[in-house]
């Protein structure tokens, strides 16, 4: 989760929102299953996901083409 500016693989919106989403979806499945502790772990995971990936986003510059 640390390598923000993929400018491949991250660019598209919908790949962020699937990453917090997922994240949000594990911590809530463990919250269910009655496990606390991984629950916090993944629910941090989904909440460092949304500030990174969707509110702090900015799209990565396109390398300049050589001539």
């Amino acid at each position: 989760m640390s390598n923000n500016n993929n400018p491949v693989w991250l660019k598209p919106l919908w790949r962020r929102v699937a990453i917090v989403a997922f994240c949000a979806a594990w911590a809530a499945f463990e919250l269910y299953m009655g496990s606390p502790g991984w629950a916090a772990i993944a629910g941090g995971m989904a909440l460092y996901g949304a500030w990174m990936y969707l509110y702090d986003w900015k799209d990565p510059e396109e390398p300049a083409a050589k001539e």
